[in-house]
């Protein structure tokens, strides 16, 4: 499963409100090749869901996640920052054996 932590519902709420995606619309978070360390993280919006994705739903969001990404992220928690460490989506991956600085990519 992949869950979402409340600040980001919150961000993911404003940035589709902004953006005036309507409730078919679901977070896509997925793992390509590439990044200091490996492995990147991607999100997206997308109103299609494949036949072989994973869909979970936490707090009221709406996550799609390929078969692929998720043998990555299965059990990821999904967070937003906004401090003065850097601001953005972080993706809190116990599958992760390392991460390079920025959190942007790992390896595992």
């Amino acid at each position: 499963m992949i869950t979402v932590s409340d600040k980001a519902k919150e961000k993911v709420s404003r940035l589709m409100t902004d953006a005036h995606l309507d409730e078919t619309y679901r977070l896509r978070a997925s793992v390509a090749g590439g990044g200091c360390s490996g492995l990147s993280y991607k999100l997206d919006f997308d109103n299609e869901v494949r036949p072989m994705d994973q869909e979970f739903e936490d707090k009221g969001v709406r996550v799609v996640v390929d078969m692929k990404s998720f043998l990555y992220l299965a059990g990821t928690e999904l967070d937003f920052s906004d401090g003065l460490n850097g601001k953005g989506f972080q993706f809190n991956n116990p599958n992760a054996s390392r991460e390079c600085g920025c959190g942007e990519s790992f390896s595992v």
